[in-house]
């Protein structure tokens, strides 16, 4: 295939998605660049090796070789700690459940690496997301000419992790894998004989891996005894600090409940009070939520949102559900179809009009 002789900066984790994302590219005739990015350091022992960053290298390379693609390593650690790990304390310390994987993509991913790559030569970027940029269908005539899509995977669409990116970033991101399934993805792996093939998905917090919360979060948030009472008022137990726990949450709640679960409905940081209740019931679901921190990539939202065929998801991996929304200044009240579970503060809200991602916003409160 002749050379297109655009330069792709692409960031290589290790993984296979980035890999094959490699292949791809080459196929497509860029001129490729790898790049590993390692963010994740601790000071305190116990999770110094919690993210297997070494390991991840050593495939990166191995990939990167095979591939005959030259692979850089950059270290962003400074930057992800002050813009993902500071975040990540600050919101569980407020009473609030934060997103780390969506400020990892709008501050490392599209933003530090993003700058980077361009400030020496690239072209455009590329990751391995199961998502897709492309020309808008609708907006031909639209400044900006790109709109972020769903990944063909249902099962693995990253588009719940994007809205938060900046949309003039759009037209220089490539997501190759973004029209493919996993085990497509998998397929050409095997195919190209590379060393991660077969490699299980990385788990847990962008650029960290798998952690135990609770455990990672008293390294900064102190213990706090409190009461565990019900929504009648009821004392049913203690726990550790209201911070650790989040909407929902049914293992953990220090309740004496005779082995009946209990459910977190409400916590009070201030109080440092847990209520919960034995049912998976009406005081966990929602009729809608207030939104705040709103990013779009679209040009024209307002009218995009007034769309009879707008959907949202609040959760990763949810089914999307109908709403329809009112702009009440700064924020975006959002009114659902049927009512929700376990709406969550510090989570995200996602906009979608089919497969087109409009963009989002963090849940301020839920509406009973």
């Amino acid at each position: 295939m002749k050379a297109n002789k655009k330069t792709v900066y692409l960031g290589m984790s290790g993984g296979v998605d980035s890999s094959v994302a490699a292949v791809l590219l080459k196929e497509q005739g860029y001129n490729v660049v790898a790049v590993f990015m390692k963010n994740w350091h601790s000071d305190d022992s116990r999770f110094a090796d919690v993210c297997p960053w070494e390991q991840d290298l050593r495939d990166a390379k191995t990939v990167a070789a095979a591939l005959g693609i030259p692979l850089k390593v950059w270290n962003f650690e400074e930057e992800y700690h002050r813009k993902v790990i500071s975040y990540f304390f600050s919101e569980y310390k407020a009473g609030r459940t934060p997103n780390p994987d969506v400020m990892c993509n709008s501050y490392i991913k599209f933003k530090a690496f993003y700058e980077k790559a361009l400030a020496q030569g690239a072209n455009f970027i590329a990751t391995g997301h199961y998502a897709r940029v492309k020309k808008c269908s609708s907006d031909a005539k639209s400044a900006n000419q790109y709109c972020l899509f769903r990944g063909t995977d249902c099962n693995k669409d990253q588009s719940y992790f994007l809205w938060n990116i900046d949309i003039s970033v759009l037209p220089k991101i490539l997501f190759p894998i973004g029209e493919l399934t996993k085990d497509r993805v998998r397929q050409i792996a095997k195919k190209h004989k590379l060393v991660n093939a077969h490699k299980k998905d990385s788990q847990g917090i962008c650029f960290i891996g798998k952690i135990n919360v609770r455990e990672y979060l008293k390294t900064k948030l102190p213990l706090k005894q409190g009461d565990v009472v019900t929504v009648s008022g009821e004392k049913v137990g203690t726990h550790e600090g209201a911070w650790f726990y989040t909407q929902g949450q049914r293992k953990g709640t220090g309740s004496r409940g005779g082995g009946v679960p209990y459910y977190v409905v409400q916590k009070d940081v201030k109080k440092n009070i847990l209520v919960v209740d034995n049912r998976a019931s009406h005081h966990l679901f929602a009729n809608g939520l207030v939104a705040e921190n709103l990013n779009w990539l679209v040009e024209n939202p307002v009218q995009l949102l007034s769309s009879s065929l707008l959907k949202a998801r609040m959760r990763y991996r949810q089914e999307l559900v109908s709403v329809n929304v009112v702009f009440k200044g700064n924020e975006l009240v959002v009114n659902f179809s049927s009512p929700q579970r376990a709406i969550t503060e510090g989570q995200s809200v996602v906009f979608y009009i089919k497969d087109k991602v409009l963009g989002g916003g963090v849940i301020k409160k839920a509406l009973i």
